[in-house]
């Protein structure tokens, strides 16, 4: 199949070529026809799948210039409203719309000028819920509402939020739910607020053939000298490390660059410019290892990862399945590597219960030399070992 065959207008076949595209992912095949019928619809489907582009024909397709807003994206987090905003600003090139991202960490008096033209918002929940509640934003003429990472959103502990803002747009409206999962909460959302949605289910972008796993058993106080060794060993293309926590991202992408690694951390503590460079030097390779917290599991748009290093497992078996998702895709071979250490146990056993069919190999740990931390680091590793000393003695 091809997208000749989708019947899409001259601008859209016109700018969808222009992305180099020629063959639909399976979602896009799934769901184009759905969405350009005017139906509702929810799709389950795995980030980087190309859901953006199915709801993207859609919108470019139905948004009429100078009506004022007219479609509404809700997104998890900013660089995925970042992302959204780019693709339809690239779909709608013909059409001229304006396409406007809304998100919280950046001044919201611009936003309030852009929101008197915009036809398209992609939006955080936060941030929009602000707008609504100044009475900057005019949601009377939205005739399409679109949920992307659906549960992602939930997980954060948007569910009222998303509420209120469905209550705020019109009930005369196509309504599009997409989600890597397709949980109650989700269906109870779309049974409240969707007219007779279809759904449809596309199948996980990561091919398991391809992707290999792996885990270490290490002591906690050796983690980040295996890390350093393996890095330094291992052939690989862009590299994510995935930490549990703020903290333990900067820790570990400080120390890492210590030991002449090429890291940059990404999490929800910084700046949204830092975090949009960040993102930028990562996916334009100019440096190899992103180390980075659940925020950059799910929604951006990053390639070429070859290897993925869980720092930390993750206490909801649904992120390391959406972690692991960012490798072996496209054909391409991946490999995950698992780092565990007693804190992990817990965490690992409910991964393993979950995805019974999952291969993880226990790997020899090799021989290791120290790695150099930071000061500060050494100092704070320094009264660990004091002080599990101290206990022992007490004992």
């Amino acid at each position: 199949m091809n997208f000749e065959e989708f019947n899409l207008s001259n601008n859209l076949m016109s700018a969808i070529k222009g992305l180099r595209l020629s063959t639909p992912t399976q979602v896009q095949e799934l769901a184009v026809p759905l969405v350009m019928s005017g139906r509702d619809v929810i799709a389950e489907s795995a980030t980087g799948s190309g859901k953006t582009l199915v709801f993207g024909c859609c919108i470019v397709d139905s948004v009429i210039p100078n009506k004022g807003l007219q479609a509404l994206v809700l997104t998890p987090t900013r660089e995925l409203a970042e992302q959204v905003k780019n693709m339809l600003t690239i779909l709608s090139r013909h059409k001229h719309l304006r396409v406007i991202a809304v998100y919280g960490g950046v001044s919201i008096n611009n936003q309030v000028t852009d929101l008197q033209r915009a036809e398209v918002v992609v939006a955080t929940p936060g941030r929009l819920l602000d707008h609504l509640q100044r009475r900057t934003i005019n949601t009377s003429r939205i005739n399409i509402l679109v949920l992307d990472e659906a549960d992602r959103m939930f997980d954060m502990g948007f569910i009222d939020d998303v509420e209120r803002i469905i209550r705020a747009c019109p009930t005369k409206r196509q309504t599009l739910f997409f989600s890597a999962t397709i949980r109650p909460v989700v269906k109870q959302l779309a049974n409240k607020h969707m007219v007779n949605p279809v759904m449809v289910s596309a199948q996980n972008m990561v091919d398991p053939s391809k992707l290999k796993q792996v885990y270490y058993n290490i002591q906690k106080n050796m983690k980040l000298s295996l890390l350093v060794h393996l890095l330094q060993h291992e052939q690989s293309g862009l590299v994510m490390v995935f930490c549990n926590t703020r903290r333990n991202t900067d820790y570990v992408a400080k120390n890492l660059k210590l030991n002449r690694v090429s890291a940059i951390a990404i999490h929800g503590g910084l700046s949204q410019n830092k975090r949009s460079k960040t993102i930028s030097l990562f996916n334009g390779a100019k440096v190899q290892v992103l180390v980075c917290t659940d925020v950059a599991a799910r929604g951006l748009h990053i390639e070429r990862v070859s290897h993925i290093y869980n720092y930390d497992l993750p206490k909801d078996p649904n992120d390391y399945i959406h972690r692991i998702g960012r490798t072996a895709r496209a054909g391409e071979e991946g490999k995950v590597i698992n780092l565990l250490c007693d804190f992990d146990y817990d965490n690992f056993s409910r991964i393993l219960d979950d995805y019974r069919s999952f291969i993880i190999q226990e790997e020899k740990t090799p021989y290791l030399q120290r790695a150099a931390m930071t000061p500060d680091n050494r100092k704070q590793f320094g009264r660990r070992q004091f002080m599990r000393r101290r206990n022992n003695y007490r004992r």
